[in-house]
This record gives structure tokens, C-alpha cells and sequence, in this order.
């Protein structure tokens, strides 16, 4: 009986793995019914008391999805003013002219269904879950000992291409880790990093020429990374990029950086609601242009801080950018890719090494694909530090040795992600007044971050997961205990 129970206990724990909760809390009170076992009951115990909040959690990220594609059919994308992309989708037929009231232009229903039932849920180079690497382009080296702040130089990038190389046990993804100056091109740093790099690499094409540009074609360990819109209004300076990326073939990581606040609302759900349905926007229009090109889903939502600033040592950072990989592995299917695992802070210090140590330890612990940003990144992505690069790679090391000793009976743990059932309103009205700054919808959720850490907090006072672990949400505790 012992055995049997053990394996229905183990077929909830993959049912929980692969978001299946209500099914996974049906095996679980199959158990209570039937099992006298107390040892396996206290497992069971342990796993039910987290049923009902993932289960409601799930339920807001199938939200999310249903109403980012409600904002392209409702409120539509402010895409008249550019006429390449108003006569892509015109002659997609994919315009819905029958809409009176969105404020933009609409998109068809069945139009956006049809084009992201062709976007690949597979990628052939796929890492897997919880790869964390490089990233970014922020434009300052940071130099040991010297305090000028400059991009890095054709000998500089040699040696941090070579670096990361030699750090493939840990480093999962290499994206451009920084600006380059008129020493080498991104031409140049690609061919570099396909020398020295056999992993996953991402790189910007917008500055490298048609022929160039091919170099990425046909190959399932690189990724275009490209971007279109923002504010849901495209950026008239990246179309052409964009739509060159598409039509040449190149695996498309789709990036969009909406700011709580600055660019897009201040609650997480329609934060991350208008994050979503930008990138659906560009999986939209890389497949009206080349069916059944591979996109990867790369919403990097980024949190403020009180100094108006990016706030990459803030705990927000990290729960929102493991909520939108939720999204995805849970409800979509895309390839996913966040951003979390850097500091705030400008300067290698402990303090800084600790900032993205956290932030790694739960992103790891709530589960995400592909981890951009993660390793050498400083500053709010201001700087690249090869020292911190090399630390990052260290503690992650021990990090994943800690994780891989603890036992596989945790299940999946709760977010608690917060709702928001005024998200398309607040996403109009914001739309409408051109500022989430002005919108009434802003105003009511100005807290929202705080109150949804709260709720973390709360939750981990009972019940802590990975004690073995220094952990964002303990961490946290243990500064107010």
C-alpha cells in the first residue's frame, strides 16, 4: 500500500510540474481517502495546503492571456500613423474594420488565434528551464580600478567572449553583455561568440547589414533579438529591423521592455496583461510576414523605484518576471525568456553579489525558462563586470549544488498573485490619456507591488520551502523579525 501511495503521491508532484493542479488535488484526496500512512499523509498535508492558491493563481494567468488578446480586438495598436505596418496588416485582411469603439486599430480574433497557433511551442536549441546567462546591452564596462565609464573595445570583448566561454558549466544563454565601440562590430562580437561559445547566444541585428544579418539564419543556437512596439505604439525606428529579422528566417526573441508606471500600468495583472499583448503583437506580425517562424517570448517587465529609476535589487523585479514566465509555461506554451538575477547596485561589492544571488535563488525557486541579465550586470543594467561575472558564476555553483540536494517532494509553490479585475479599463483609460502617471487607475494601485510582497511575506512566515537556501522572501523576513 506504502508503494502504492508513494507513486500516486509522485504522479500529483509531475501533475504539479506540469500545471495541472486540479488534477494533481484529486490524487491528493484520493490519498487522505484511502491511505492510513502518516508519514505519507504529512507529505500530502504539506502539498494540499498550496492546491487552492495555485489553482486561483493559474486561473489569473489564463486572465492575463485571454484579455492581452482583448486588448489588440478592443483597444487595438496606434499603428496608423505607419504605413509599412497598416499595410501588412490590410493586406492580412487582419484589420477589424467593424470595431467603432477601440481607440486604436483593431485586430481580428480569429486572426491573432490563427497566427499564434503557428508560432512554434518548441525551440530546437531549447536550453531548458531555469538557464540563466548573460544579457542586455548596457553601456558601460565596469573596469577593476578604473573609475572612467566607456563601452568595451575590440580587445576587451575578445577577452570577455573568451571568459564566458569558459564558464558554459553555468552560464546557459550569452547575449550581448555590453556596448561595443567603433573597435568591433556586432558582426564581429557574433562571429567571436560562435567561436568560443557552443551554448545558446543572443544578439541585436538592427546595425548589421542584409548580408549580415543572414549570418543567424538556419541556426537553432541563435536568437535575433528584436522589438516593435511600446506604449502600444510601434517605434518607427525599429520596423524595418523587425520586419527584415522576420522575413530572413532568424529565431526571433521578442522583446518587450514595459516599465510599471512609465510605459504601461502600475498593477502586476494589467502590468503584465499589456506586456503580453505587445509580444503577441509581434508574434502576430512575424508571422503574418513568414509563417510558422520560431519567437520567443521575451516580456521583460522592469519594476521603478521611489528615485524614478529601474529597481533591479527590489524583490517586484523578480515576482513580476516569474508571474510572466508563469504565463507562459503554464497557460501559453511559448519559449520564455526574463529578466532577474542583477543588483541596483553600481559597484562589485558583497552586497551587490547578494542582490543577485537572491533574485536567482527565487527565480530558480518559482521556475523560469531562459534568464537574461543574470550574471555581470550591474547598476540596473548600466554596467557589465567581468568580476562580477565570474563571482555570479561561483555562488550560482553552490547554489545549484544546494538546489540539487534538497528533496523533490516540494511541489510547485503559490505566488499569490494578486488580481486586478479593472485591468482593461485601466489599460484604456491609460491608453486614452497617453500617461499611466494622470489614469485614476494608477492612483488606486500605487501600492499594489508592496501589498503583493506582503502577501508573500505572510505566506512564508508559514511556511518556508528551501531553508537551506538564502531566499528573497526569507530574507526579507529575517530584516523585520
Amino acid at each position: 500500500m506504502n508503494k502504492q501511495a508513494d507513486d500516486a503521491f509522485s504522479k500529483g508532484l509531475l501533475l504539479e510540474k506540469e500545471a495541472r493542479f486540479q488534477k494533481a488535488k484529486a490524487i491528493y484526496e484520493d490519498i487522505f481517502r484511502h491511505v492510513n500512512d502518516e508519514a505519507v499523509l504529512e507529505k500530502v498535508r504539506f502539498r494540499m495546503e498550496d492546491m487552492d492558491d495555485l489553482i486561483a493563481e493559474k486561473a489569473i494567468y489564463r486572465r492575463i492571456d485571454e484579455n492581452a488578446k482583448r486588448v489588440l480586438t478592443e483597444i487595438g495598436v496606434n499603428v496608423v500613423e505607419n504605413q509599412t505596418l497598416m499595410d501588412l496588416l490590410m493586406e492580412a485582411d487582419a484589420v477589424d474594420f467593424d470595431n467603432e469603439t477601440a481607440l486604436f486599430i483593431p485586430l481580428k480574433r480569429d486572426y491573432i488565434d490563427h497566427c499564434l497557433e503557428q508560432v512554434p511551442r518548441k525551440m530546437a536549441g531549447d536550453p531548458g528551464m531555469n538557464t540563466f546567462g548573460t544579457g542586455a546591452t548596457p553601456p558601460f564596462l565596469k573596469r577593476k580600478g578604473d573609475e572612467e565609464l566607456r563601452p568595451a573595445n575590440r580587445k576587451e570583448y575578445e577577452e570577455i567572449v573568451l571568459t564566458v566561454g569558459e564558464q558554459q558549466d553555468i552560464a546557459g544563454i550569452f547575449s550581448l553583455p555590453v556596448a561595443c565601440d567603433k573597435s568591433i562590430s556586432h558582426f564581429e562580437i557574433a562571429q567571436l561568440m560562435e567561436k568560443s561559445y557552443q551554448g545558446l547566444k543572443m544578439i541585436t541585428s538592427h546595425a548589421m547589414s542584409d548580408d549580415e544579418v543572414k549570418f543567424l539564419k538556419g541556426k537553432n543556437d541563435w536568437m535575433d533579438g528584436t522589438s516593435l512596439i511600446t506604449s502600444l505604439k510601434p517605434m518607427n525606428n525599429m520596423v524595418d529591423s523587425f520586419l527584415r529579422s522576420a522575413r530572413t528566417g532568424n529565431n526571433l526573441l521578442l522583446i518587450d521592455q514595459s516599465m510599471a508606471g512609465i510605459s504601461a500600468p502600475v498593477s502586476p495583472e494589467s502590468f503584465l496583461t499589456q506586456n503580453h499583448a505587445q509580444v503577441i503583437f509581434m508574434m502576430v506580425i512575424a508571422q503574418t510576414v513568414n509563417p510558422g517562424i520560431s519567437c520567443i517570448h521575451c516580456g521583460i517587465p522592469s519594476v521603478m523605484g521611489a528615485d524614478g529609476n529601474l529597481s533591479y535589487s527590489s524583490p517586484h523585479q523578480t515576482f513580476i518576471n516569474a508571474a510572466l514566465a508563469r504565463v507562459n509555461t503554464w497557460i501559453t506554451g511559448f519559449p520564455s525568456a526574463q529578466t532577474g538575477g542583477s543588483t541596483s547596485l553600481p559597484h562589485v561589492t558583497p552586497q551587490a553579489l547578494t542582490d543577485s544571488e537572491l533574485s536567482r535563488n527565487a527565480l530558480r525557486k518559482y521556475g523560469v525558462h531562459i534568464l537574461r541579465h543574470a550574471m555581470g550586470a550591474l547598476g540596473n543594467l548600466n554596467f557589465f563586470s567581468l568580476e562580477k561575472f565570474l563571482e555570479d558564476c561561483e555562488r550560482e555553483r553552490h547554489s545549484r549544488m544546494v538546489f540539487d540536494g534538497i528533496p523533490k517532494d516540494k511541489g510547485m509553490i503559490p505566488m499569490y498573485f494578486p488580481n486586478d479585475d479593472t485591468t482593461l479599463e485601466g489599460i484604456r483609460e491609460i491608453a486614452e490619456k497617453g500617461n499611466p502617471r494622470d489614469a485614476e487607475h494608477t492612483l488606486k494601485n500605487v501600492d499594489s507591488f508592496r501589498q503583493w510582497e506582503d502577501a508573500i511575506n505572510q505566506a512564508a512566515r508559514k511556511k518556508i520551502y528551501y531553508p537551506q537556501l538564502n531566499d528573497v522572501v526569507v530574507n526579507a523576513i529575517q530584516s523585520v523579525v
